[in-house]
């Protein structure tokens, strides 16, 4: 049967989306306090622990790489909210703006991933996982290197597309790990 690649990335969206919003009711919009820079950490911090699963294959804390992913997801979707919003806006955001604010930019950034799967031909069903946890890191070398230089770039894209890219990324590799 071929891959239906849009209905595995919403299949697996959804379950993101479900613990986000769980966490949002439970914990508020509290990442409003996080900077950019904070979030490129976190998401480094996740990553990280991916990779160290992936080489030494124990996990001490009894949690696995899957959600360390949906980790990185539900980070990109924050880091991508908190460079449109201001500080005009609220700490505090109505649960429907936060829902309505993951859907827009889970939106956009899945239609990035179909403009790039036409031209790439989805090479990364032929990936290894770790492969796309070290592009994840390569991409957060790469945030971090433009938060540095304080969002300028001379021939690279901005800090959004990075953030764009890791998502697909670790929505690829939960599609790779058959996440339901």
């Amino acid at each position: 049967m071929a891959a239906n690649t849009s209905q595995e990335y919403d299949s697996v969206i959804a379950v993101c989306k479900s613990l986000f919003l769980k966490k949002t009711k439970d914990y508020g919009t509290a990442w409003r306090i996080l900077r950019p820079a904070s979030i490129t950490d976190q998401i480094f911090i996740k990553a990280q622990r991916i990779r160290t699963l992936e080489e030494k294959k124990i996990s001490k804390v009894g949690e696995d790489i899957t959600s360390e992913y949906i980790g990185i997801v539900n980070y990109c979707v924050i880091a991508l909210m908190q460079l449109e919003l201001t500080e005009e806006d609220p700490y505090e955001l109505e649960f429907s703006k936060v829902e309505k604010l993951y859907d827009l930019y889970v939106q956009a950034t899945k239609d990035l991933m179909f403009a790039k799967n036409h031209d790439y031909g989805e090479a990364w069903r032929d990936m290894r996982i770790s492969s796309l946890t070290d592009l994840i890191l390569m991409k957060i070398l790469r945030v971090k290197q433009i938060e540095d230089n304080k969002g300028q770039t001379l021939a690279s894209e901005g800090i959004n597309a990075n953030y764009q890219d890791m998502l697909n990324y670790a929505v690829f590799a939960l599609i790779k790990l058959d996440l339901k």
